[in-house]
């Protein structure tokens, strides 16, 4: 069964419309686990890059364990990212099953109110709220992986029938190459991963010598350019690397030179 993610600003009503979610969907004899953040500690799972990507990292990991295609899974956290919702697109499609998406609209001041109003664990440090409505990529259904999109204000009801009908009423896509696990004679594949990934690393090394915080870097085999927010060591570069073929590997991709681009985003991602 399906994938259910929230999507929106902090403090902007999406456990609420989460839970209102499983209600009706139990209603109607569906089984419902609802993995959240309501819980966790704002002020520290945000405090840094690093901590807010073990959080990203620990939602995706619940969502693998339990999605299936007998069960409905509901996802509310901000999931802001669009990588990281495409990535959550690639698992639904791996597990041949279907997703929507349901965003919450409310003006962002309306937003850092609420955050005041809220209790020192699920309160986000001011600074921090307003960096992440600044940082948040608002979903479009022009994108597959945000479609279908259901964008709801707080004085919306949620269109649970439309929901349910566009998550029950339709087939899954079948997988393609993007969702497949490799052969395991694709050496062409491994080898061309490899190649370009580490190409890429040495001119971004050779590019932010030169490069002020803020510009927007060219590498070679990719058409989307870096985002150039901080110095990246070489270190960080080769942790970066063998995570990225980790996943490539999982979700190969019948043209080579989508690989490019693939490891550009995903570096952008780790930057954000």
């Amino acid at each position: 069964m399906p994938l259910i993610i929230l999507c929106g600003f902090p403090c902007s009503g999406k456990s609420g419309r989460a839970t209102q979610l499983k209600s009706f969907f139990e209603h109607n004899g569906k089984k419902v686990f609802l993995i959240s953040d309501s819980e966790i500690d704002k002020i520290e799972s945000y405090a840094n890059s690093q901590n807010e990507k073990a959080v990203r990292a620990m939602m995706k990991a619940d969502v693998e364990k339990y999605i299936s295609r007998d069960d409905v899974t509901i996802l509310d956290s901000l999931n802001y990212i669009k990588g990281y919702r495409y990535e959550l697109h690639c698992i639904v499609k791996a597990h041949k099953t279907l997703h929507c998406i349901v965003q919450t609209i409310v003006h962002k001041d309306k937003c850092l109110d609420w955050n005041q109003r809220r209790k020192d664990k699920n309160k986000y440090l001011d600074q921090t709220c307003q960096e992440l409505i600044f940082r948040f990529e608002a979903p479009s259904s022009q994108n597959r992986w945000d479609s279908p999109l259901f964008s709801i204000t707080p004085e919306d009801e949620i269109p649970f029938q439309e929901i349910n009908a566009s998550l029950f009423a339709r087939k899954p896509p079948p997988p393609n190459q993007s969702t497949m696990n490799p052969s395991l004679s694709s050496v062409d594949f491994l080898y061309e991963l490899d190649r370009i990934t580490q190409e890429l690393i040495i001119a971004l090394v050779d590019a932010q010598r030169n490069a002020c915080i803020g510009d927007k870097l060219s590498v070679p085999n990719a058409s989307e350019k870096i985002s150039f927010l901080k110095l990246f060591s070489m270190a960080e570069l080769r942790k970066l690397k063998k995570q990225f073929l980790t996943y490539a590997k999982m979700h190969p991709v019948d043209d080579t030179g989508k690989i490019g681009n693939m490891f550009v985003q995903y570096l952008n991602n780790s930057n954000s």
